[in-house]
């Protein structure tokens, strides 16, 4: 399987709007769009964009999953940039659709098809640095995708970094490209210095995310994350990982939690911490690196409890396991 994210469906769902109402969805090319240099997007980050999968059962059916919460969530992005108001029911439509064309390029487990909703403002507009683009193209982007991880998913090594953020907070809860990009230079950097493989961004103490993914630290039956508040993303994995942990009998703690806290917690034996996206599904943390000192997360392996709830995430993804949420979306 190609590195993840590289390799692309011919063809993707495409809507825009102009004249206050949404065209007709077409499927066209994904070979490539067309934008005026001088558009909103590029100048001014009107953007926001979701990452969700499908998945093909023994049977040969294909699922999406949670489709629901992130289309919830997407529309949430475009009304916090201030580009137009999406309309849930025509992307559900584009979605279900444009996997149902290619529900045969469906990789089977661990692979599964990653579909990128996207939504950009186009006006040709360069004045508008404070205002809104009145118009926008979206289109679902399709992509086969094979395990995050190809070796298996190692402990990773994070930075916990008191003075940086991840991005903006009233830009916590978008997904937009400029809180990623914004998060690449303390990243490079943590990784050069430190070899750290990602930076857990704790201002002032307080321990919120990753620059990817929702962050979790799980001691003995405890499962512990930050409350949510317009700080950070509401992650859907992040969700799905905490209702599995309830199903579980696990106790579910999401309030604020110190740098302090987390590495007196650390040093415990069989403390684990993950990561939770929807591409990394849910990866272990091995180790914190904190002024200059590197502290164990519990015996600094993958630990059980993490290896359990991502095998009944996938299970239920996979259709090895009932769904008892409704979770799952039939395509075909």
């Amino acid at each position: 399987m190609a590195v993840f994210g590289t390799v692309f469906m011919p063809e993707m769902a495409l809507t825009t709007f102009e004249n206050n109402q949404w065209s007709a969805a077409q499927t066209v090319s994904a070979n490539s769009i067309s934008l005026h240099p001088g558009a909103h997007v590029l100048h001014y980050s009107s953007t926001c964009f979701e990452g969700l999968k499908a998945f093909k059962h023994e049977d040969g059916s294909v699922h999406v999953f949670r489709m629901d919460q992130n289309i919830k969530r997407f529309a949430q992005s475009a009304r916090l940039l201030s580009l137009p108001e999406i309309d849930e029911t025509q992307v559900a439509k584009m979605i279900m659709d444009i996997v149902a064309q290619y529900a045969e390029d469906v990789p089977l487990p661990p692979g599964s098809m990653y579909i990128r909703p996207t939504h950009v403002g186009t006006e040709a507009s360069i004045g508008k640095a404070a205002a809104p683009s009145l118009t926008s193209m979206l289109y679902v982007l399709l992509s086969p995708v094979g395990d995050y991880f190809t070796g298996g998913a190692k402990a990773l090594r994070l930075l916990l970094d008191e003075t940086g953020m991840r991005c903006a907070p009233h830009m916590g809860m978008i997904k937009s490209g400029g809180n990623y990009a914004s998060a690449l230079g303390p990243i490079s950097k943590a990784r050069v210095d430190v070899q750290a493989d990602q930076i857990l961004f704790c201002p002032n103490g307080d321990v919120q995310e990753t620059g990817a993914a929702n962050f979790l630290l799980i001691d003995g039956n405890e499962i512990i994350t930050k409350g949510l508040d317009s700080s950070f993303l509401h992650g859907v994995t992040r969700n799905t990982i905490l209702t599995l942990a309830t199903d579980l009998g696990m106790t579910v703690s999401e309030r604020n939690i110190t740098v302090t806290e987390l590495l007196e917690r650390a040093a415990k034996p069989g403390v684990e911490a993950a990561l939770s996206g929807t591409a990394a599904v849910l990866t272990p943390v091995g180790t914190f690196i904190h002024e200059g000192k590197e502290h164990a997360v519990g015996n600094g392996e993958a630990g059980p409890t993490t290896a359990k709830l991502r095998q009944a995430l996938n299970d239920i993804q996979w259709g090895k396991a009932p769904d008892m949420h409704g979770w799952l979306k039939r395509v075909k």
